[in-house]
């Protein structure tokens, strides 16, 4: 609550800006593992798109070419009061950072409690999928928990998770294939399973 809510950028810009600087600073550090890397080596036998919760970049570092965000995007900042205008960033964002319209810069980044814009698209998307690969996540954060609800009846559905929890969306999927093991693990078993 204190640094990724519009309210807390309200009460202190500097904290919140900090904090995704850091985060940003941290992920020029960082590398795609081979659970991305086994993801973006799909598109050699389907079409794919990831949609993903991260705010990172490393599905797009790892090859993949079709990215949704649902919860934004830490290269990228956007206008305060135009939030079209989106700028890809990797440095440090400071307070007199502003858009081509003279307003502050800030994280484009979904807070709490702001519309979840990617979420159409997403689920549009789901809709369309014959295949879909749900990846280390609680199924607990909605709306993005929800998506698996949008899925066609016929869908295939891999939900990869050491300790998954089984939503009431996915309890209604007739395909669906649960694999315990870490993402680094139990994707390249499916992605195997797929390109085979």
């Amino acid at each position: 609550m204190e640094v990724a809510t519009p309210e807390a950028f309200e009460r202190n810009p500097a904290l919140v800006l900090e904090f995704y600087n850091q985060r940003r600073r941290q992920l020029k550090k960082v590398q795609p593992n081979a659970a991305h890397t086994a993801i973006a080596e799909l598109e050699q036998q389907f079409d794919v798109t990831v949609i993903t919760q991260n705010v990172d970049n490393l599905h797009e570092r790892s090859g993949s070419s079709k990215v949704i965000h649902l919860h934004g995007e830490l290269t990228k900042v956007r206008s305060t009061k135009y939030p079209n205008l989106v700028y890809h960033w990797t440095d440090d964002l400071h307070l007199g950072d502003t858009c081509q319209n003279g307003a502050q810069l800030r994280p484009h980044i979904v807070w709490f409690g702001e519309e979840v814009p990617m979420l159409e698209p997403a689920a549009y998307i789901t809709s369309e999928a014959d295949i879909i690969m749900i990846i280390g996540t609680s199924m607990q954060v909605y709306p993005a928990a929800g998506l698996v609800g949008y899925a066609l009846p016929g869908a295939e559905i891999y939900y990869i998770d050491p300790q998954p929890h089984i939503s009431h969306e996915l309890m209604l999927a007739r395909n669906l294939t649960v694999i315990e093991k870490v993402a680094t693990k139990g994707v390249r078993e499916v992605v195997n399973r797929l390109m085979q």
